[in-house]
């Protein structure tokens, strides 16, 4: 095995996100209100970031895919949920789930 088929390998660790969602993981959505309007996975919940702390207990015992518009916010969102014992995932940019 070669230096770059380890690095390979290591890349599909990647979840299945689409299978998450058919076993009922929760698609949280942490854009604004407005950036949400203007285009959103069907299905998914909107959280803006700034009120995550205030409504991660709905969020307790669920398995949630949090997206954004790049995956930053969905990278601090994770952080958030984490640290209060949530099982979540950065999928990054919403349209990465369509």
């Amino acid at each position: 095995m070669g230096l770059f088929s380890f690095f390979k390998s290591g890349a599909s660790s990647r979840p299945d996100y689409q299978e998450m969602i058919k076993n009922g993981a929760i698609v949280v959505d942490v854009r604004t209100v407005q950036e949400f309007k203007s285009g959103h996975l069907k299905g998914s919940k909107n959280i803006p970031l700034d009120t995550l702390n205030s409504k991660k207990k709905a969020l307790n015992g669920k398995e949630v895919i949090l997206v954004c518009r790049s995956g930053g916010r969905a990278s601090q969102a994770k952080s958030i949920l984490t640290k209060s014992g949530i099982t979540a995932y950065n999928a990054g940019a919403w349209q990465n789930l369509n």
